[in-house]
């Protein structure tokens, strides 16, 4: 460590000839403080100490020494314990003489300067120890110390994005060079895709955070000192970078001792593998020669050609599949086995000795015996084939004839042992006898192939084939099939033809049997639907002529019964000739679905629906009897009432009309007349009742009367409601008359006037009828002809009101016409012109005259106060004017004036209240 060659002695001249003056820069002094505090404190915990101010705890000389000590791994000379300034210049010269023993050159940097406490001395001395012991060591392709250091940084941070190391200052102000240099040694301790450029501050902090956790650099700058500064101090973070490289440089020289060992493992795991696969393969490869060998050997022929052609396969197969692999497999283990010698040997390792047999030598004799065995297999195989061909061509031209004629004669004996033609009907039979005349001439063709058949067999015995025995057991059993074949047709043919004869007769039996059953059935069903049919009937008339038909309907029974007996015993004969033959009619009727068992069922069904019919004739006509009862009961009664309802709304129209004495008489009339009325209510309640009875027998209509109930319950609600109207109306003239002072004389003549003008007597006066009864009270209303409409219209009323003496404008005549018509139908009623005629003679209350009595009460104003409602006015009353009475507005108004001129036009209708 004395000698450094010349490069090296000049780059540390260099870094002696620091510019001392950058000290004076805060800013870069603060760094190098920190830096180079927390540099020191990282080796001297390891003695168990630690600096708190660089230059004060180094003017004794015993931590510096003591941190000499640590760093280089060599024993000083022992420090003196005194507390005097002589004791400390000699430990610190004692320190700086072993700086110097390792070839550092120090200038300008004495014992006195660090013992009185130099800052700026003291961090010069500090730097060199630095650079001495933590940078100079550092060599990188050739490089060393701080060109080193930074071709080191360069490499490592080369594969990230937004780092660019091209110094030791501004290069490492955004963070991402620290980051880069932990992600590429520990990508797990940094998510390095999250980080930012533009983010200095977390990416510093980031990784100042894990080296001081993960890696156990201490924290030697903070992220703040290096972002706030221009150009960060060059040597502080050398420092810093440095213990990154002595962080991941210890993790390098571990990891290359496991690889070497590892290499050294591999190499022999392998040498062992190789050996396991020698061993295997070779194994494996005279195991398959061992099996192999007597298959070859084997030379006894097979009898079919199939099983000669599959040896055949089977031995390509061997040359084409299974054996190229094992010759491959052989060659491999021959080169397997010369290149585990040679790994061996120049891996130092002994020689490879194979199990007892598994020699290569071994392996080629094992070989040779193959091949040997193979000889000659090829050749026997395909002799044996040629001699199989000439045998298997004749058995196979035998087995085709033969299979040809299987299938043809397959399901040929069960068809002709069929009794088919024991249920088939005659087109059916003379199908098949059809059918069966061309399955005998397809067996005369077939006489041909039997007879080949039979001499290719006796061939085949004469060749002595191997498999005769089942060539003449299948002959023989074509040519006894084709024997049972002839019989079987023979049999067949003769049961076709005497079927068919038989069916014919009962065809025609058949025939005749369909042709009676049809009508006959036809009129059964019209009977059973006729018997059966509901009858709907109002009258005595109607089931007396349903009773006559259905005894017209029973004296055909007789001969119907004839015809029945005939048609069944058609059917009978059909029975016979089965029976007697043996004929199994499994079919039916091919003319007709009708059969002798439906017949008598409907036949039976009839005789049982005619008495049955005759009871519900009988007990209808009993029930058309009762019904006219009813209905002559129900119209006596409607008879009487009816014409007495119509006679009393008369006789009330009557007396509305009349005015015989008083109101207050016909007042008392009227309620008598009603009482009288209400008296006969039991009757209607009877008639209620009978009209019941009616409904509940569902009769419909009745000759007797025109009176529907219907028609007696609107008379009877008619005639109360008119009886009650009537006197309500003579209740409200008595209050009209009492309220208005009209004598009863001017109301005689009002109503008088109204009932001669009221020609319908519906109560009401049409426009035309109203003008002529104002013209008979003296009013000028014009001389156009009368309009009977029942009521007065609008133009007419406002005619006859100038005819009075008024000078109506069209908002006065509106403003009367919402009094008589309120409902603006153009129509005038009684009441209205009663109203409207008490209103112009009597002396009644008007707006003007309450609006003159509100300015009396005002003292003469055009508005009131609420003071002065409360003042004259009871307090509700009062109240009540003053929350319905609007502020007044007029110019002559103050705070709190309500307008009672609106509020008394309101009070009769005359504007909006």
């Amino acid at each position: 460590m004395d000698h450094f060659d010349a490069d090296e002695n000049h780059y540390m001249q260099q870094e002696d000839d620091w510019d001392r003056d950058l000290l004076l820069d805060p800013a870069w002094e603060k760094q190098q403080r920190k830096t180079f505090t927390a540099w020191c404190n990282s080796h001297l915990r390891k003695a168990g100490t630690q600096i708190e101010n660089i230059e004060e705890d180094f003017r004794d000389g015993l931590k510096l020494m003591l941190l000499l000590e640590v760093i280089s791994g060599e024993r000083l000379a022992k420090p003196e314990r005194g507390k005097m300034r002589v004791h400390k210049i000699s430990n610190v010269n004692k320190a700086l003489n072993f700086i110097a023993s390792k070839g550092v050159k120090l200038v300008s940097i004495g014992a006195e300067e660090i013992v009185d406490g130099n800052a700026k001395m003291t961090l010069g001395m500090i730097w060199t120890i630095i650079l001495r012991f933590a940078i100079q060591d550092i060599s990188v392709e050739e490089t060393s110390a701080k060109e080193g250091l930074l071709l080191w940084c360069q490499r490592k941070t080369a594969p990230y994005k937004n780092v660019n190391i091209q110094n030791f200052h501004i290069s490492w102000k955004d963070g991402l060079g620290f980051c880069a240099l932990i992600h590429r040694h520990r990508p797990e301790l940094i998510d390095y895709g999250k980080l930012r450029k533009d983010d200095p501050m977390t990416n510093l902090n980031t990784a100042f955070d894990v080296a001081e956790k993960y890696l156990d650099i201490p924290k030697m700058l903070d992220a703040e000192d290096i972002v706030g500064t221009a150009r960060p101090d060059e040597k502080a973070i050398m420092t810093y970078v440095s213990s990154f490289y002595h962080a991941f440089s210890g993790a390098q020289k571990a990891e290359t001792a496991a690889n070497r060992i590892c290499k050294v493992l591999a190499v022999n795991q392998e040498n062992e593998q190789l050996m396991e696969d020698y061993e295997k393969l070779a194994s494996d490869l005279l195991e398959w020669i061992r099996r192999t060998i007597p298959w070859l050997e084997n030379r006894v022929p097979e009898n079919t050609m199939q099983s000669m052609q599959q040896k055949l396969e089977d031995f390509r197969d061997y040359r084409r599949l299974h054996k190229p692999p094992k010759v491959q497999e052989k060659c491999q283990l021959e080169i397997s086995f010369n290149t585990l010698q040679t790994k061996l040997r120049l891996s130092n390792r002994p020689a490879f000795m194979p199990s007892e047999g598994k020699m290569v030598s071994d392996i080629s004799n094992a070989w040779g015996s193959l091949e040997g065995a193979e000889k000659g297999y090829e050749e026997w195989l395909l002799n044996e084939i040629r001699r199989l061909e000439r045998l298997d061509h004749l058995a196979e031209k035998f087995r085709q004839k033969a299979a040809i004629h299987e299938a043809w004669t397959e399901g040929k004996e069960e068809m002709l042992q069929q009794r088919d033609y024991e249920t088939a009907s005659l087109s059916e039979i003379k199908a098949l006898l059809k059918k069966h005349e061309a399955f005998e001439s397809d067996l005369a063709a077939h006489q041909d192939r039997v007879e080949q058949i039979a001499a290719i067999a006796q061939e085949l015995n004469e060749l002595d084939y191997y498999d005769s025995p089942s060539v003449n057991a299948r002959c023989q059993k074509i040519c006894d099939q084709w024997d049972a074949l002839g019989a079987m047709t023979q049999k067949r043919s003769e049961a076709l033809q005497r079927t068919e004869k038989l069916l014919e007769t009962i065809d025609q039996l058949y025939l005749e049997f369909a042709k009676r059953a049809a009508p006959f059935n036809n009129w059964m069903e019209g009977a059973m639907e006729d018997l059966q049919d509901t009858f709907i009937v109002h009258t005595i008339e109607e089931i007396q002529g349903l009773s006559t038909a259905h005894e017209q309907f029973k004296a055909t029974l007789p001969e119907a019964d004839k015809e029945r007996q005939a048609i069944l015993g058609i059917h009978n004969e059909i029975a016979k000739i089965v029976q007697t033959y043996h004929v199994n009619m499994a079919g039916t009727n091919p003319y007709t679905t009708i059969n002798p068992q439906e017949i008598n069922t409907k036949w039976d069904k009839v005789r049982q629906l005619v008495p049955q019919r005759d009871q519900a004739l009988i007990e209808e006509h009993a029930r058309q009897q009762n019904n006219e009862r009813l209905r002559r009961q129900f119209a006596n009664q409607a008879n009487v009432i009816g014409p007495w309802i119509q006679n009393k709304m008369e006789e009330i129209g009557r007396i509305s009309i009349e005015m015989h004495g008083t109101l207050e008489d016909q007042l008392n009339h009227l309620r008598q007349y009603e009482k009288s009325i209400v008296n006969y209510k039991p009757k209607i309640d009877q008639l209620e009742g009978d009209h019941q009875l009616i409904q509940e027998a569902l009769i419909f209509d009745n000759k007797h009367t025109n009176y529907t109930m219907e028609h007696i319950r609107v008379g009877w609600e008619q005639l109360l409601t008119t009886i009650a109207r009537t006197i309500n109306e003579i209740e409200n003239q008595i209050l009209t008359r009492d309220a208005k002072g009209i004598s009863q004389e001017q109301m005689n003549e009002f109503r008088a006037s109204f009932n001669h003008f009221d020609r319908d007597h519906s109560g009401t006066l049409g426009a035309e009828e109203f003008k002529a009864c104002l013209i008979s009270l003296g009013f000028d209303i014009g001389n156009d002809p009368q309009k009977r409409t029942g009521l007065m219209e609008a133009e007419d009323f406002k005619t006859c009101l100038i005819s009075m003496g008024y000078n109506l404008g069209e908002a006065e005549f509106a403003r009367i016409m919402s009094i008589v018509d309120p409902n603006r139908m153009g129509l005038v009623t009684f009441q209205a012109f009663i109203d409207f005629m008490s209103r112009e003679t009597a002396d009644t209350d008007t707006a003007d005259q309450v609006m003159a009595s509100f300015k009396v009460l005002a003292g003469d104003k055009n508005y009131i106060l609420a003071d002065e409602l409360r003042r004259e006015l009871p307090p509700d009353q009062a109240e009540y004017c003053i929350a319905r009475m609007a502020p007044y507005t007029g110019p002559d108004g103050v705070p709190g004036a309500l307008d009672y001129m609106s509020f008394s036009t309101a009070l009769y209708g005359e504007s909006d209240l």
